[in-house]
């Protein structure tokens, strides 16, 4: 994704965070998709399904696998919002199932770019659920060391996102 779209896609969410005048963590993934007049429906699927997103007779409906755990939860929707947001036309075509999609994780497909959707709405999450200003304010004035667990899960926390996703947008944006 170029340096362009990432600056869309953060000014967008920015844009939809003012909105809902949401200034601190946890951002309230579920108030954003309603606000955006999507219906949620949360119903146990295959494991492998994490989330869907169309919009049927205009209205957008977005699934999510209610078996995974809450904060797997909480990053499905949002990546399903940014389908929404990013990719409307395209949904609006036909359902957009999410199986598997490596929730922040780099593989040969999202490093290679093939899959240009899938990196802008994980990208579109983690900006959403982690906003690097609310990540630096968390941080001011500490020095912060990625490698520790204690202080790496303590943040996931407070953002409620997995540590796993709060490591590696830390990583993406401080180091």
């Amino acid at each position: 994704m170029n340096t362009k779209r990432r600056s869309a896609i953060q000014k967008r969410v920015k844009e939809l965070r003012d909105e809902q005048g949401i200034m601190a963590a946890p951002v309230p993934v579920e108030r954003i998709a309603k606000g955006l007049e999507a219906q949620l429906r949360f119903s146990p699927l295959d494991d492998e399904l994490s989330g869907m997103v169309y919009v049927k007779d205009g209205t957008p409906i977005i699934g999510v696998n209610a078996l995974h755990h809450p904060n797997r939860q909480r990053f499905t929707l949002a990546h399903e919002v940014g389908h929404l947001v990013l990719h409307r036309a395209e949904i609006t075509k036909q359902i957009h199932v999410d199986k598997g999609f490596p929730m922040l994780m780099r593989d040969s497909v999202s490093s290679a770019g093939i899959d240009e959707m899938e990196i802008e709405a994980n990208f579109f999450a983690a900006e959403l659920l982690m906003p690097e200003e609310f990540l630096a304010r968390s941080l001011q004035g500490q020095s912060f060391d990625i490698d520790d667990e204690g202080a790496v899960s303590a943040l996931a926390k407070e953002y409620k996102v997995s540590t796993a996703a709060m490591r590696f947008r830390l990583g993406n944006l401080f180091a």
